[in-house]
């Protein structure tokens, strides 16, 4: 599933056509991913409007048009964004896109598990309930002081399902999760309860530098991390950690496929 860094790069997709006006080209409004559009209103309100900007928060994009509309995209766990040639054909698989003189905009999802959403605010303010979103793991408003309070009422929580809370966590999904606990050299199935003060700050730090790192690194161009990560060895069993050069163990903790490197985290 796309996280944080992969929906900020997929978001810069669609940003490129900022500055051009649009209308629905297509819109498979019976699949899973559109059950939330109406085909009319969503006409009415993409026709002949100008693509103003595009927002991310977490796994989730809002992409801005004159006369206060809003469309939200969540890529679920195949969706994926793109520019295509103004005269492109519609893909099996390509379930909304709205079309200018110079691009087509697609939101593509075969498994059909993501979600768009139409949404509107007075131009020039972006939706309430935005606004009210936590504030992302890389973000300013993520403070020591926030982290603390946050978690106070979680201490029997295990910390590998800690980090996937997206109330918590904006963003972070399977394999940045894997990535903060490695760094923070902390086993994922602790509990938050059984952490040192020089754990805690650990895992607020790495947090804070592994969101910020993923969107500089794969949210420019879709590039994968260095090999120093954990990122380049957790797919596949028989990974080796790259800090022990021992092998990497495969668990599910907290209900998802977790790999972890039990010489260096205790």
């Amino acid at each position: 599933m796309p996280e944080l860094a992969e929906v900020f790069y997929h978001s810069s997709i669609w940003k490129r056509s900022c500055g051009e006006r649009f209308q629905l080209a297509w819109l498979h409004g019976e699949a899973r991913c559109c059950r939330l559009l109406e085909r009319s209103r969503l006409v009415d309100s993409l026709d002949g409007v100008t693509l103003l900007a595009g927002y991310t928060h977490g796994k989730r994009m809002l992409f801005a048009f004159s006369g206060g509309a809003f469309l939200e995209a969540h890529l679920g766990m195949t969706g994926s964004l793109h520019r295509c040639e103004v005269d492109c054909e519609e893909g099996k698989h390509d379930h909304l896109a709205i079309r200018s003189s110079e691009s087509t905009l697609v939101f593509r999802d075969p498994r059909k598990f993501g979600k768009l959403a139409l949404h509107f605010a007075d131009e020039g303010d972006l939706p309430q309930w935005w606004n009210e979103l936590p504030p992302e793991p890389h973000a300013k408003g993520f403070t020591r002081e926030r982290f603390g309070p946050l978690l106070a009422r979680r201490q029997g929580s295990v910390l590998k399902a800690l980090l996937l809370h997206q109330d918590l966590f904006p963003g972070v999904g399977n394999w940045m999760a894997d990535e903060i606990l490695w760094r923070a050299r902390i086993r994922p199935d602790r509990r938050l309860g059984s952490l040192s003060k020089g754990e805690l700050d650990a895992l607020f730090q790495e947090t804070r530098w592994v969101c910020r790192e993923a969107v500089r690194i794969i949210g420019t161009d879709y590039t994968d991390p260095p090999d120093s990560w954990l990122f380049k060895h957790r797919w596949k069993d028989g990974g080796i950690c790259p800090v022990s050069q021992k092998n990497l163990q495969r668990d599910t903790v907290g209900g998802r496929t977790t790999c972890w490197s039990p010489a260096v985290q205790l």
